[in-house]
């Protein structure tokens, strides 16, 4: 309801431009539109266009039907491979890229909007997907994460008219040139199969990083939202996968205050929360959406209730997360370089594979030996003289060796040099980020490269590294 009250409060302040500018072109877009549809006309005569998600690339005619008629132009409808096929080339902003390969969802569970407004689930066709992500590599691309409201119910046509699940993707996506790491959300517990614990145990890219929706840890809750799973079989599922990733991370939802909700189904949520050891979550308190199911549950618990629950449950979840991070300080993890930190442009900042920011010094102090590292010539600062290009250990291998695959994590006194490869300076970029007047003696950047760090401070949002042996990179 409050999105739909947010819509509808912000179209009254913009009747007003209207009415200032009669020629004005007013569109509503989104889940909101598709769940809406006619009524936002019938509610705000004043609206010229209105279409769903799926029909955003159908924007342009529905302008030209409504400056032809001078009427509203309505269209929610849910076409399938029409929107892939014509939405523009994907952008390249750094080097991770999102891909979509499915959309819609068909679980209907029973608190969920998205069957309604998004429709069905539909696939992607197979080698789409592969030719755009081939693309996204030849343009810099090096991590990629597959997107879709119930991505692991993947179901795509080959040009054999044979499917591939998303297991089968990911294998085929791991060898496209230049892909370091691949990741995927969000997912069902329903669809997350042993084919999909396999890859996570034979596709070393695969990211030991899982985000794997709960909801609640109360079976008769579990029941009410129409989960279609217990809490049983969704530990057990994660326990085979802890069986070949036994550092994995795993992420998780949960919705706080569903109707019904008793104080022991939320300590049924709280103790699942430490027995499986989530990560960080995301946790809200059941807010009605109309026209669900659920929306027709009677709900008396008490709001305060509700806010007091997602407190403990997400200041717990908050110090589990800590914990984490502090356990990780002292090991050598493998990070994306993505770019300059958003706070501070002196430091570059990148992604270990359980999805921590980690920040290091774009000058390298503090790396070992003394050298003063010219890592990524950041706006406005000028390197020192006697600064040296930094060689990433290791790059081009799949598998960072700080997220093995036994109980052991390396620590940074343990890892040796290993040996160079001749490719992995194609993908230094010269000059990247320097300011007008900047000066350096060698611009090389590593952004785009995954290299190792170790871990040395936690902070509060991210960690703190330093890369744990600089020498000097070799030159394309």
């Amino acid at each position: 309801e409050k999105a739909q009250e947010k819509v509808f409060s912000q179209l009254g302040m913009w009747r007003e431009l209207k009415e200032q500018k009669p020629d004005l072109v007013i569109g509503v877009g989104g889940c909101v539109a598709s769940q809406e549809g006619e009524g936002i006309v019938r509610r705000a005569p004043f609206v010229d266009l209105v279409f769903g998600p799926q029909t955003l690339h159908r924007l342009p005619e529905l302008l030209e039907r409504n400056l032809a008629t001078q009427r509203p132009a309505v269209d929610i409808s849910f076409p399938e491979i029409e929107k892939f096929d014509r939405l523009p080339q994907p952008r390249v902003d750094g080097p991770r890229a999102l891909v979509s390969v499915m959309e819609g969802c068909s679980k209907y569970c029973s608190f969920c909007v998205v069957p309604f407004t998004r429709g069905e689930e539909f696939s992607r066709p197979f080698d789409d997907v592969i030719a755009e992500v081939v693309g996204l590599a030849e343009r810099g691309v090096r991590e990629v994460i597959l997107l879709g409201q119930n991505v692991n119910g993947y179901c795509g046509v080959r040009h054999d008219g044979s499917t591939a699940d998303l297991a089968t993707l990911i294998r085929y996506l791991a060898e496209v040139d230049g892909i370091g790491r691949l990741r995927f959300t969000t997912s069902h517990p329903q669809m997350f199969d042993d084919r999909l614990i396999r890859a996570y145990a034979e596709v070393e890219k695969l990211a030991n990083h899982l985000h794997l929706p709960v909801q609640s840890g109360s079976d008769r809750i579990l029941a009410f939202m129409k989960r279609n799973h217990t809490v049983l079989e969704y530990k057990s599922k994660l326990r085979k996968l802890r069986t070949v990733r036994p550092d994995i991370s795993v992420t998780t939802d949960f919705i706080i205050g569903f109707p019904g909700e008793t104080e022991r189904d939320f300590e049924a949520t709280m103790r699942l929360m430490e027995e499986m050891q989530f990560d960080t979550s995301f946790s809200f308190i059941y807010s009605a959406r109309p026209g669900t199911p659920a929306a027709e549950l009677d709900d008396d618990t008490p709001h305060d209730v509700k806010h007091a629950r997602l407190e403990r449950l997400q200041g717990r979840n908050l110090e589990m997360a800590r914990a984490l991070s502090e356990s990780m300080v002292g090991t050598v993890q493998r990070i994306l370089v993505e770019g300059p930190s958003r706070k501070n442009a002196r430091e570059l900042c990148g992604r270990t594979e359980n999805n921590r920011v980690v920040n290091l010094d774009a000058q390298g102090r503090g790396c070992e030996g003394g050298h003063s590292v010219n890592g990524h010539q950041a706006p406005g600062v000028q390197a020192k003289q006697d600064s040296v290009a930094l060689q990433p250990a290791n790059v081009g291998r799949s598998q960072p060796p700080a997220m093995s695959r036994d109980a052991q994590v390396p620590r940074a006194q343990d890892v040796q040099e290993r040996p160079s490869r001749d490719t992995r300076t194609s993908l230094y970029s010269a000059g990247a980020g320097r300011s007008p007047g900047a000066t350096a003696t060698d611009d090389l950047t590593p952004v785009g490269q995954f290299i190792d760090i170790e871990i040395t401070e936690v902070r509060s949002n991210s960690l703190r590294g330093r890369l744990i042996s600089p020498r000097q990179a070799l030159r394309a």
